[in-house]
């Protein structure tokens, strides 16, 4: 026989097996500590055990009950051939009857004078008391409930799959916590616990599975908490550490140029645009290597800011390189950087997928991706904008001084890696967002980058007017549309995965997990279940095309589109060749069209606030008055107080803090994505917690910053960077 381990994969350990092991990968537990550290996402609390006498007092309620089974049968309907499961129990005091749905199994394991214990919601029928499928397991007596596992005490509920269930779970791992538990090596540092009075690990480990008290359970979900944003901390900042000791090529400021840029522009920079280009620029002239977020809203002028920085380090004498996420936008960056440096010499070049293109002195040319590749390593290329392209096998630039990623920060590391093998000089890096970031987030996720904050929109801009559309006003805000229209105007409509889905997304998620509880979440992407969302698409198309504007020229964006159809469909809408533009939230951020002044929103109450304010701001990009409806079907309290902060409020970072509050960080970053515990995920929202461990995470460092002192710590961290990956 195997000897089982820490260590050990689920496949050996017994129970679980090959079928089950690959369910468990799902939730990514490969070993059996892994399986240890799978901790409940709620409890059922089926603590009190009353006597079923007293049950009755507690109609409509979840109680718990025991006795001895008196009666068992199993029987079937003969409608639809449902299989029906009854059971008689009774203690000193009273019956009651209990009925099972479709699990004939337990005719078979359950016998009459069995001892049982029962917890579920209580109910009265023609009969007397009863259970509708309630939890159960087997007892020797009634009042033994030392060894209760699922019922008669506060019992651990987690995230499942299809085959994967909370009592499985349960089942498995009580043996492995009585056998294991002991073994586990404390990671947090032994004046870290006693500072904060944490509980040891192995004790926590138990205390989050099968709390004593819910008390208990707090005081381990605070340890784990703190551990997991501890983990991040040292993540972070061992980085910054590490980036620190490299060195970057100084770019001295050129005031004189960049009056020279800011007077040809068209416009006047704001002062916030003014004070992260000097922080930027103040950076660059440093030889240690720049590593700063740049947030803005959507329109707030972040890429002026970084065409200022690019056109500094090119008149050093060194290049750049602007990696954007998407084709459009790669192409949308080479015409707006071209057009703002035309006047200033510089050699400006874009490669994609299929594309290579150069812009000399006011003139642009194709060109093969052969020759881009070797006017980059022969630093005839002052600026490479492209998408993934510029990290290719080939791709090769000479002297790479500053590296700007648009709306991919969390890449920034391993680009950059990419970008400067066996280079003894390390690039600066510029990453912008215009997703609105909480504090908290801030300081964790990001807290290798310094933080700038674009936090006011142009002068010319006026504020998007929102507004919420009952069912009943839509006619009137469809006429209001088509005036619009009729004034050269232009329409975005997003449509979100239609309630129509949901039953087949929520069978997708079963069969391909994870799923968390019985939902569906709002906002997942159907199409990576396989779902046809181009079919929903397509049908509100036709809803719209013949039923609500039949007289106006609507076109369909989505995901599954070539990027060149994309470009061409966007190029057409910005030319007014299309009235209304009808896409799934695939659309791309930072599109800039200024004739489009209407944001219609279907389903408005189906996304996050921060996703609704991202796409609000891909109109008013112009001195028009633009507007953004919110069409809603859903009356909810809830939905009705999210939608009317965005009515509200036009200021991103305040609806982020408001979002991070409703939703969590899991939903608004989609940082389950990132492999991050979701007790991790929890504290997040607590900045006092963030501060703690960061602070934890800062003093460690400044001690011994290769944790040769903490080879636990050291062992834990390393096995969590490869559990994380902040894309």
């Amino acid at each position: 026989m195997e000897i089982i381990a820490l260590q050990t994969a689920v496949e050996k350990v017994p129970r679980i097996g090959t079928a089950y092991a690959k369910r468990l990968k799902k939730f990514g537990i490969k070993t059996v500590q892994d399986l240890l550290f799978y901790f409940p996402t709620r409890y059922d609390d089926f603590s009190e055990i009353i006597s079923i006498k007293d049950a009755k007092q507690r109609l409509g309620d979840v109680v718990c009950v025991q006795g001895r089974i008196t009666d068992i049968e199993s029987s079937h309907t003969w409608k639809n051939f449902v299989n029906l499961t009854q059971v008689t129990i009774q203690d000193d005091t009273a019956e009651i009857n209990v009925i099972w749905f479709n699990q004939p199994y337990l005719a078979k394991s359950l016998k009459e004078d069995n001892f049982i214990c029962l917890a579920g919601k209580v109910s009265l029928g023609k009969d007397g008391l009863f259970f509708n499928s309630p939890a159960y397991e087997r007892i020797n007596d009634i009042g033994e409930n030392d060894e209760l596992t699922h019922t008669g005490r506060i019992v651990p509920v987690y995230s499942e799959t299809r085959g994967v269930t909370s009592r499985w779970l349960r089942y498995i791992i009580k043996p492995l916590l009585y056998r294991f538990a002991d073994q586990i090596q404390e990671t947090l540092p032994k004046e870290i616990i006693k500072k904060y009075k944490f509980l040891p690990i192995q004790e926590a480990v138990w205390q989050l599975h099968f709390p004593d008290s819910f008390e208990h359970a707090d005081a381990a979900k605070s340890r784990f908490s703190f551990e997991d944003i501890f983990l991040i901390q040292l993540n972070v900042l061992k980085e910054k550490i590490k980036l620190m000791q490299k060195k970057a090529a100084a770019c001295p400021m050129n005031a004189d140029l960049m009056k020279s840029f800011t007077d040809s522009l068209p416009f006047q920079l704001t002062d916030s645009q003014k004070k992260c280009a000097f922080a930027i620029l103040k950076d660059l002239e440093k030889t240690v290597p720049m590593s700063r977020l740049l947030e803005g809203d959507v329109g707030s002028g972040k890429t002026v800011v970084a065409t200022m920085a690019a056109l500094n380090v090119v008149k050093c004498q060194h290049q750049v390189a602007f990696m954007a996420p998407t084709e459009i936008l790669a192409k949308q960056h080479f015409r707006s950087v071209s057009e703002m440096l035309k006047n200033f010499d510089v050699s400006i070049g874009m490669m994609t997928g299929k594309d290579a293109r150069i812009s000399r002195k006011g003139e642009t040319f194709e060109v093969s991706k052969k020759s881009f590749n070797g006017d980059l390593e022969n630093k005839q290329i002052d600026i490479a904008i492209g998408t993934h392209s510029l990290i290719q096998k080939g791709v090769i630039f000479k002297d790479l001084a500053l590296v700007i990623l648009d709306e991919q920060h969390r890449f920034g590391v391993e680009q950059r890696d990419h970008l400067i093998k066996n280079k003894k000089i390390v690039p600066h890096l510029l990453s912008m967002t215009a997703t609105p970031i909480p504090r908290t987030l801030a300081l964790t996720v990001y807290g290798d980058l310094d933080l700038s904050l674009i936090d006011e929109m142009p002068a010319n801009r006026k504020k998007i007017k929102t507004i919420i559309v009952e069912p009943a006003q839509r006619k009137e805000a469809y006429d209001f549309i088509r005036k619009e229209v009729e004034g050269g105007k232009g329409v975005f409509v997003i449509f979100p995965k239609i309630d129509s889905l949901a039953t087949k997304a929520k069978e997708a998620l079963e069969k391909n997990g994870p799923v968390t509880g019985s939902f569906v979440p709002q906002n997942y992407d159907l199409g990576r279940l396989g779902i046809n969302e181009v079919k929903a698409l397509k049908e509100e198309y036709e809803r719209l095309s013949k039923e609500v504007f039949p007289d106006l020229r609507i076109t369909m964006l989505h995901g599954k589109m070539k990027a060149a159809e994309k470009e061409r469909i966007m190029l057409d809408f910005k030319k007014g060749e299309i009235d209304i533009l009808l896409s799934t939230s695939v659309v791309e951020v930072g599109v800039d069209v200024p004739r489009a002044t209407i944001m219609m929103i279907e389903g408005a109450e189906r996304f996050g606030l921060s996703q609704l304010h991202q796409f609000r701001g891909r109109v008013g990009r112009s001195d028009m008055q633009s507007y953004c409806f919110l069409f809603t079907t859903d009356p909810s309290m809830l939905n009705r107080k999210r939608l009317k902060a965005l009515v509200d409020s036009n200021n991103g970072f305040e609806l982020a803090e408001k979002d991070l509050e409703i939703r969590g960080p899991g939903s608004l970053y989609g940082t389950q994505q990132w492999g991050v515990p979701d007790i991790a995920m929890q504290g997040l929202s607590n900045i006092f917690l963030v501060e703690k461990t960061r602070a934890a995470a800062k003093e460690i460092l400044e001690k011994d910053p290769e944790l040769k002192e903490y080879p636990e710590l050291k062992e834990r961290l390393k096995q969590f960077q490869t559990r994380i990956h902040f894309e």
